[in-house]
């Protein structure tokens, strides 16, 4: 059984930020079927009385991020009249930030979203992870901040993809006994090098279930499972030999494998400063 549940995300802006709450938030509850509708860039009380007319058609929850106080007041009064519930999800934090940090809050929608140096820095980032998959680019190698090497279906693309939109420049290597990676991938200095593995029975499963989407015969090399531990204890020796660093990925979600990551270079950077500072 579920709890349809109509989910009304207000925002002045993308909404992207609402949806990111909304879904971790939903997350915490069992057997509930969330009907999410977005409704970006309200910055008009015509805009906001249209929205309105749909909410009273499909009642639910309203979440909102509105900064502009005029669009806020008629939101809460006419939802209210309406018997809808609406929630401002950033006010608490904002509010605490503006108490702590003794200024007011500046009211401006999207300010998150502004073109500064970050924004183009995470553009970068993304241009060279995408240029730089699944063992291309290795001359480049040492411009990336990380390198994530694995036998094939570890997740390595899409965790790259992941941690470029957090502005890391990252290159990922597959590990084939077949066909070593160039023997450069032993001797860069500037990026954090990451092993990641699986355990052998998840790895086939993932294995044979892509050779199925594909049409193929899920009865190869690439599925048997000597084979398998052979790739995995190659992939093993190679992180020993180097002194990698390995995360595995068995039971781990892309978010979880590039919080692990992001862990690493942050312990590597301050054991580099404390170095320095010694």
């Amino acid at each position: 059984m579920t709890n349809p549940l109509h989910l009304h995300l207000l925002s002045d802006s993308t909404g992207e930020t609402l949806e990111l709450i909304a879904k971790a938030c939903l997350a915490q509850f069992d057997h509930v079927e969330a009907l999410q509708h977005l409704w970006p860039m309200v910055r008009s009380e015509g805009h906001l009385d249209r929205v309105l007319d749909d909410i009273e058609r499909r009642p639910g929850l309203v979440l909102y991020t509105l900064v502009n106080s005029n669009i806020r007041r008629e939101l809460e009064q006419k939802t209210r009249r309406r018997g809808n519930h609406a929630v401002s999800v950033l006010d608490p934090v904002t509010h605490a930030l503006s108490a702590v940090l003794g200024q007011e809050a500046k009211g401006r929608p999207g300010r998150q979203h502004a073109l500064d140096a970050a924004y183009f820095a995470r553009v970068d980032a993304i241009q060279f992870t995408i240029a730089h998959d699944d063992g291309i680019g290795a001359d480049n190698w040492e411009e990336a901040d990380i390198i994530l090497a694995g036998v094939s279906r570890t997740s390595k693309t899409p965790t790259s993809i992941y941690l470029a939109n957090r502005g890391y420049k990252v290159s990922n290597v597959p590990l084939v006994p077949e066909s070593p990676p160039p023997a450069r991938l032993y001797t860069l200095r500037h990026p954090l090098v990451v092993g990641l593995t699986t355990n052998p029975d998840r790895l086939i499963q993932i294995r044979r279930n892509r050779l199925l989407s594909l049409n193929q015969a899920p009865e190869t090399d690439y599925v048997d499972r000597e084979a398998v531990n052979a790739e995995l204890a190659f992939a093993r020796r190679i992180f020993a030999d180097n002194g990698w660093p390995v995360i595995d990925v068995t039971r781990r979600s892309i978010e979880e494998t590039a919080f692990a990551i992001v862990k690493l270079c942050n312990e590597r950077i301050d054991a580099a400063t404390a170095a320095a500072g010694g």
